[in-house]
């Protein structure tokens, strides 16, 4: 038997931080992570960033014990059977959506939405709907299909990306979900035009990827919309023109973003995962051809409501998932631009931790005190 064909049968242990419970610090536990099945690859995760949605997640569902996480970076352990595009060493970005390049909606050319590989709510794995987490034969669920908090991980070799051996891991995986989500919804959801005014609520990762997005596109007026002031001299790094904290403003912000303006932003992005500042962004736009693009995800409250008016008016409300990107077709060009230093990705990081410290990771997001922790494994 060949050692491949040897590593497929075997199962691993190791440690990874599993929660058990909404909203508890996470524990570290010994997991056994079964072989990957067909069409499935087996990963050691040398790097993995922590994302506002896996907090989201974390407080407010329901399906535990879990091991959380989705943006990550690692190298093939072990292929399952019929993987063809990945060999034992190679080096992948994990994704929390796939491309399996045969259903509809990747024939389209027109969609990221695949209908085979698309976001995975229950924590099991596409293929069988099954885990491939155990701790002492009982199942551990998954996150996205990714679960990067452990140490080795399986996913579906749709849900990874091949990148060179010379990319750093340990910055590149940043862009599996944030950093990629928010320059997709500048260039390909909002399809932002030179010289135009944009409006950015919420500074953190997915709005500041935004604005460098927007930046990059010859826009002439950034404008960021944050609560908290420590985020401002930080958003001018990536084009950031101008700021306003709500809580410092006489007049509704929509308001006073319509009175600088002249009557409303060309383009607006929600980016903090509320669904009343949908509407909020909507207001902030202008008539004709203002344009809300929402890219974040809602912890209560999914419903989004706006006087049909807004619309009568010309005015447009998109939605983006992962910034409209295909994984596998799109996201090696954006690696190439890192590397080519077209587009910034470490100034994203602003904390790098150890994975015994991942519980200090969630503290630091949660106070708003950074932009993306990267633990290392």
């Amino acid at each position: 038997m060949s050692s491949s064909s040897l590593k497929q049968s075997q199962v691993i242990t190791c440690k990874a931080a599993v929660a058990w419970g909404s909203g508890q610090p996470l524990v570290m536990e010994e997991v056994e992570v079964s072989p990957p099945q067909p069409m499935e690859i087996r990963v050691k995760v040398v790097s993995t960033s922590l994302c506002r949605t896996d907090i989201t997640a974390w407080e407010s569902q329901t399906i535990f014990p879990r091991i959380f996480g989705h943006e990550a970076s690692g190298i093939v352990e072990s292929v399952g059977q019929g993987v063809t595009e990945f060999s034992e060493g190679d080096h992948v970005l994990t994704v929390f959506t796939g491309e399996c390049s045969t259903c509809r909606q990747c024939i389209s050319g027109k969609s990221n939405v695949c209908q085979v590989l698309g976001l995975e709510r229950k924590g099991l794995m596409h293929s069988d709907q099954k885990t491939r987490f155990f701790i002492k034969g009982k199942p551990v669920y998954h996150y996205c299909a990714v679960s990067s908090f452990s140490e080795y991980i399986v996913v579906h070799s749709g849900c990874a990306v091949k990148v060179n051996s010379d990319v750093p891991l340990e910055k590149i995986c940043v862009l599996s979900c944030g950093v990629a989500a928010g320059l997709g919804a500048a260039w390909n959801a909002a399809d932002i035009s030179k010289g135009s005014t944009v409006v950015i609520f919420g500074l953190g990762t997915v709005g500041l990827s935004v604005a460098q997005g927007a930046k990059l596109r010859g826009a002439s007026r950034v404008i960021g919309i944050d609560t908290n002031p420590e985020k401002f001299a930080k958003a001018s790094g990536f084009g950031v023109t101008e700021f306003f904290n709500p809580n410092d403003c006489s007049e509704p912000i929509q308001q006073v973003i319509k009175r600088v303006t002249d009557g409303g932003a060309d383009y607006s992005f929600e980016c903090i995962g509320d669904t009343g500042m949908i509407t909020t962004a909507l207001q902030s736009c202008c008539d004709g051809w203002g344009v809300t693009v929402t890219l974040g995800v809602p912890k209560v409250k999914p419903e989004v409501s706006a006087h049909y008016g807004i619309f009568l008016s010309g005015r447009a409300l998109k939605g983006s998932l992962f910034g409209g990107w295909r994984p596998k077709s799109d996201l090696p060009s954006l690696v190439d631009m890192y590397m080519e230093k077209k587009i910034q990705i470490d100034e994203y990081i602003t904390h790098n931790l150890t994975f015994e410290d991942i519980n200090k990771a969630f503290d630091l997001m949660k106070e708003g005190k950074c932009l993306r922790c990267v633990i290392h494994m």
